[in-house]
């Protein structure tokens, strides 16, 4: 805390471009890669292990050269000033995220123990979180709160258990911290004006929201407006949280919404309600992180000139066009290894009974989504009481002679009936 009651807060970065140097062979390989790639159990990095392992992992006890951004934060959450520095760190200690959350949310004896030198600075850091964070929802910044899924293998790659995994507040807190830190380097490089790397979200299609606008409807909910804010938007998830319909609600909701892409030129942040953005947390395993330090620190150092400044402006929109393809490229693969991962689970299953929440229509058949996030079809063809079609303006399925209805959100019971690993597919059958 300063002497005027603002929080005072460092975030540190490894200073990855001091041993990465431009258009070095590592530097032309890790921008043909664009980002590190996550597949459960490995990973396919962007930078070889002895930088992301060794010397620009921010060991305790160890001097570790940093880009390093000093922000003060009023009570209200608002960055009154700030300051990007090079520096070297000598971290405390190493923390571990459960038991940070085990402290902070159960006041766990075993955690307060290992966390005994840093209690004070935790619980500092969880109340500047809770500050940031309602900052953020009072200007409409949406935020998701669907689980993601977490796959257990074993050592030999076999999946043994797939459930949810809650976001808790250890990773809320980095989460937050990161968002304002982001925002503040766009910002000033923003107002700077110097060529720089932004990571903006464009507002939705008006088709897409029409559509959204009907399947809510179906469960008695509705925006307000022609034109949708994200605050709108966040209003409905405030709206759906402990409803059975809240994990759809929010993937439909995440489906209708475009993609976040690099630029080279500023735009908004649709989903977080941000004027200015950037990604400048992550250099070990994101391109643009890394160029946008390479920026900074040419900057901070005076060097930016007119060279500089037209070649940047010649090479940021290929490198953004670039890295926004490699990051779609990492997203497909991480999805297909985790569908992959899904239908080998399900293969011991087969047969066996569930129950489960349409989570989406198709012209032929429906999905159903398991309580551990496991989706499966239920194809038409398996519906033998009747003749069913979509009825794609009523947005349900119904039956030609029962006339039986089954619309999103709908609790089922089904049987797994095939699980096919080849085509990470997984067929059901309703019971």
């Amino acid at each position: 805390m300063t002497e005027d009651g603002n929080y005072y807060l460092g975030v540190h970065i490894a200073d990855v471009v001091h041993y990465v140097r431009e258009r070095s062979v590592l530097d032309k390989e890790a921008m043909e890669r664009g980002n590190s790639v996550y597949l459960i159990d490995r990973v396919i990095p962007m930078l070889p292990k002895e930088l992301s392992n060794g010397i620009c992992s921010l060991n305790p006890n160890v001097d570790r050269l940093t880009l390093s951004v000093f922000m003060e934060i009023d009570k209200k959450g608002k960055v009154i000033s700030h300051k990007i520095v090079e520096g070297v760190i000598n971290s405390r200690q190493r923390l571990v995220y459960d038991d940070v959350s085990n402290f902070l949310e159960n006041d766990d004896e075993e955690a307060k123990e290992k966390l005994a030198k840093v209690a004070d600075d935790l619980k500092l850091m969880e109340e500047l979180c809770h500050i940031l964070y309602e900052k953020r929802r009072r200007r409409g910044s949406i935020d998701f709160e669907f689980p993601e899924t977490k796959i257990i293998l074993d050592d030999k790659g076999i999946p043994v258990e797939i459930r949810k995994e809650e976001r808790r507040i250890a990773n809320r807190i980095i989460e937050e911290f990161m968002l304002v830190c982001n925002e503040t380097i766009a910002e000033e490089f923003f107002w700077a004006e110097i060529p720089f790397l932004y990571r903006t979200h464009d507002e939705p299609s008006e088709e897409k929201m029409e559509t959204f606008k009907k399947l809510i409807h179906n469960f008695g909910y509705k925006l307000k407006g022609q034109d949708i804010h994200p605050k709108e938007l966040q209003h409905l998830i405030d709206d759906i949280r402990g409803t059975k319909e809240e994990t759809l609600i929010s993937t439909l909701m995440l489906r209708s919404l475009r993609k976040a892409v690099y630029s080279s030129e500023p735009g908004i942040h649709f989903g977080l309600a941000a004027k200015y953005y950037s990604h400048f947390t992550a250099p070990i395993r994101r391109y643009p992180d890394l160029v946008i330090h390479r920026i900074i620190k040419t900057y901070l150092k005076g060097k930016l000139n007119n060279k500089n400044i037209k070649s940047l402006e010649v090479r940021l929109p290929e490198i953004a066009e670039h890295t926004s393809m490699t990051e779609r490229r990492a997203e497909e693969a991480e999805r297909e290894v985790e569908d992959l991962k899904k239908a080998q689970y399900m293969t011991r299953y087969i047969g066996e009974e569930f129950e489960g929440i349409i989570s989406s229509l198709t012209n032929f058949g429906m999905f159903v989504q398991l309580e551990n996030t496991i989706e499966g079809l239920v194809r038409f063809t398996s519906m033998l009481d009747d003749y069913y079609h979509f009825d794609e303006e009523k947005y349900h399925i119904i039956g030609e002679r029962t006339k039986r209805i089954y619309r999103l959100g709908d609790t089922v019971r089904i049987r797994v009936i095939d699980a096919d690993v080849v085509r990470r597919n997984i067929d059901f059958e309703l019971v």
